[in-house]
């Protein structure tokens, strides 16, 4: 995907350090909860004990951790890489989202032979509806990126355009991708092992990175590249 031109903002003016710090605590909350939330739902699905155990480990990786970097990466205040420059972010995006598209491939592989071996028949829950509206999501940003990557070749007349296109439709697979995380919770598996107090927990955590995304998006990139259009 192709990113935008933003760099870190500067502080406002006069504003309290407190302020400033809670901004940059939640950035920080965000992507130990991304990573934390994978490692968890990796151990729980103890990989390698079965060939479903392999959907939720790589689509964890996929949504929870990859997009959510691949993202949070531009953001002005939460970014790891805010000392790169804009062209190594770039590069780190694309890695990000190109390794997003294989785990969320190698995902799908896995849920359809293992339900295929186990005669069970696919797409008959709200978790995988969403689950194949976020993929086919997914592969349609993906083209829209090598557009902007290759504008030329690809015919492109109104970058700026696409690329605010770009940008929401890239917000709403990532909260599809959220939606699918949660809609998994649900699930005769996740609930037998994960119950009560610690069920809503873990309903409540991929929440946080997707508020942190939204109020990046709107905050600071899309009154920018509306003005730009």
């Amino acid at each position: 995907m192709q990113p935008l031109d933003v760099g870190p903002a500067p502080a406002a003016a006069g504003e309290p350090w407190l302020s400033r710090w809670l901004r940059r605590g939640s950035g920080i909350l965000a992507h130990l909860v991304a990573l934390g939330f994978t490692v968890f739902l990796t151990l729980l699905s103890r990989p390698g004990t079965s060939r479903f155990s392999w959907h939720p480990v790589f689509m964890a990786l996929a949504f929870c951790l990859c997009m959510a970097e691949a993202i949070l990466l531009f953001s002005p205040e939460h970014s790891l890489f805010f000392c790169c420059s804009r062209k190594t972010r770039v590069r780190l995006h694309w890695v990000g989202q190109a390794v997003t598209i294989l785990c969320a491939a190698l995902g799908l592989g896995f849920i359809i032979s293992s339900r295929t071996r186990s005669e069970l028949p696919h797409l008959v829950s709200w978790h995988s509806w969403a689950g194949a509206v976020t993929l086919v999501a997914t592969a349609g940003q993906a083209l829209c990126g090598l557009c902007l990557l290759c504008p030329r070749a690809a015919r492109v007349s109104k970058v700026a355009r696409l690329k605010l296109y770009h940008l929401t439709c890239g917000l709403v697979v990532y909260l599809l991708a959220t939606v699918t995380v949660l809609l998994g919770m649900y699930s005769v598996w996740f609930q037998a092992q994960i119950k009560g107090t610690a069920w809503y927990l873990c309903l409540a955590l991929p929440l946080y990175p997707a508020l942190v995304i939204m109020h990046q998006i709107s905050s600071s990139y899309l009154p920018r590249k509306k003005t730009e259009m």
